[in-house]
């Protein structure tokens, strides 16, 4: 039982890690522009990224999948970027009920790069045959998926409070929100040390 709450625990701080926000925005992205009641559908697109990511962790523990990491690190703020622009180009209207296919497409993708982009790290404290590594690796699945429901139980409670109390309508939260994260990755973008070739 204390090997799961190891890896569990990995998972879980992999998410809420201060210093690696990227997931963070990507999941605020994600939520700001449903309600509780779409809890479903955002139970959906956070398991959806665990599955990429797991899958990803798999491929990579079994050597079958292996990418450089500069260009994982490049990809990140890329998806993070493409959910925030669709926020802003979908905000107020309707078609957010209706299908979510390509943040579906999105979030399944980002789930894999982002897993490409820990595979290394998950190799070394994981040492041994990869066989040995799937059980650790579901663990620390579980371990995201808990910290994902978190962060977007919480922005969900925070976009209540700002609808509910300060007033702001949906629509102006959703673009308030995507604009703010788009001059967060923006940076991150220009600042990749792919471009330094």
């Amino acid at each position: 039982m204390s090997e799961f709450w190891l890896y569990f625990n990995i998972g879980l701080k992999h998410v809420l890690n201060i210093n690696a926000y990227d997931h963070v925005l990507f999941l605020i992205a994600l939520t700001v522009p449903y309600a509780f009641k779409d809890w479903k559908r955002l139970l959906l697109l956070v398991s959806l990224f665990t599955l990429g990511h797991t899958l990803a962790l798999v491929l990579s523990v079994y050597e079958i999948v292996l990418i450089k990491v500069n260009l994982v690190e490049f990809i990140i703020p890329i998806t993070i970027l493409i959910v925030a622009l669709f926020n802003l180009f979908t905000a107020g209207k309707n078609n957010k009920n209706e299908s979510i296919s390509l943040i579906a497409i999105v979030t399944l993708f980002f789930g894999i790069v982002h897993g490409l982009g820990f595979s290394n790290y998950f190799k070394t404290i994981l040492p041994g045959k990869a066989a040995d590594k799937l059980l650790p690796l579901s663990e620390f699945a579980l371990g995201i998926e808990t910290a994902q429901i978190i962060v977007v139980f919480i922005v969900l409670i925070l976009s209540y409070i700002v609808q509910t109390i300060f007033r702001f309508s949906k629509r102006d939260w959703t673009l308030v929100m995507s604009a703010f994260i788009i001059g967060v990755v923006v940076p991150m973008i220009i600042q990749s040390p792919i471009w330094n070739r």
